[in-house]
């Protein structure tokens, strides 16, 4: 696996034998990392555009994160494109919604996004994307209708087994949730203050915090980009450092370990490993949590 190179990762899934999909936004491919290594190009090529079709014959622009339901199929916040993409198991990509930047509710192509920069899939298929520039937090049916849901700034986008929407705010420094009635509350950091603390709910700080994932026993786990460190939180909001330090390449436990701009994350909880898409390390790396 370390003979493979990537460029920019940005988004990281994992499906239930054990795949890894990685956003290799400027590569411009989603590929494929077995859990023996091997790495290959799923769908996309270095040819941008807005293309549907089968594996390389599919076109995107800068697939930036990127989500995978129950069925095994991805989705795809394709940046550039302003669009939400969809993969199948067999790698057939359809464009959902979205093509042209703007910021519309509507159906399919008649939507709009402008740089649609988080992803997630909740129990019944509806899927959430962080409208980044348009600071909108906007659902997706699967038959590509889109609403906004809340005029809210968020980058990583995550949810639980009830619906509920868990979010990093990343400029804002926060993490947040919305219950599936639209109930918001602030889980940990403090609204536009940045730093770099460990403690309990709006005494913690992050900065810049970026992908989110939870395990099942409600633990959440997110890539602290600017501080180039990996943080969890309980259920209760306690905020911990688990892993990372200065920016760097190094491997290691605890604040021995060292990422640059970690971006995102996926998690095997059955293993307690979360992978992370360290985006200017241009890797993915492997964490153990328990």
């Amino acid at each position: 696996v370390s003979s493979a190179q990537f460029y920019t990762t940005t988004g990281i899934a994992r499906d239930a034998a054990g795949n890894l999909f990685v956003c290799d936004r400027d590569n411009h491919r989603i590929r494929k990392i077995t859990p023996e290594g091997v790495v290959s190009t799923f769908a996309g090529s270095a040819t941008t555009g807005l293309q549907d079709g089968t594996g390389t014959a599919a076109r995107f622009n800068q697939p930036y994160c990127i989500a995978i339901d129950a069925a095994g199929n991805l989705y795809v916040g394709d940046r550039m494109n302003h669009a939400i993409r969809k993969i199948t198991p067999a790698a057939v990509v359809t464009t959902l919604a979205g093509g042209t930047m703007g910021d519309q509710d509507g159906t399919g192509a008649a939507a709009r996004f402008n740089e649609p920069l988080g992803i997630a899939v909740d129990p019944s298929g509806l899927i959430y994307v962080a409208d980044y520039i348009n600071q909108k937090i906007k659902t997706v049916t699967q038959t590509g209708v889109v609403t906004t849901f809340r005029n809210k700034l968020a980058f990583g986008l995550t949810t639980d087994a009830a619906g509920n929407l868990y979010a990093t705010g990343y400029t804002n420094h926060d993490i947040f949730k919305y219950t599936p009635s639209g109930t918001l509350t602030t889980i940990a950091g403090s609204l536009n203050q940045g730093g770099n603390t460990d403690g309990t709910g709006s005494a913690a700080r992050f900065y810049f915090p970026s992908g989110i994932v939870l395990d099942p026993s409600g633990n959440m786990y997110v890539t602290d980009a600017y501080n180039h460190r990996i943080r969890k939180i309980t259920p209760a909001g306690v905020v911990t450092t688990l892993a990372g330090n200065d920016p760097g390449l190094t491997d290691g436990v605890g604040s021995g370990a060292s990422f640059n701009y970690p971006l995102a994350l996926c998690g095997d909880f059955s293993k307690q490993v979360v992978y992370i898409a360290d985006m200017a390390n241009h890797s993915i790396r492997r964490l153990i949590v328990d």
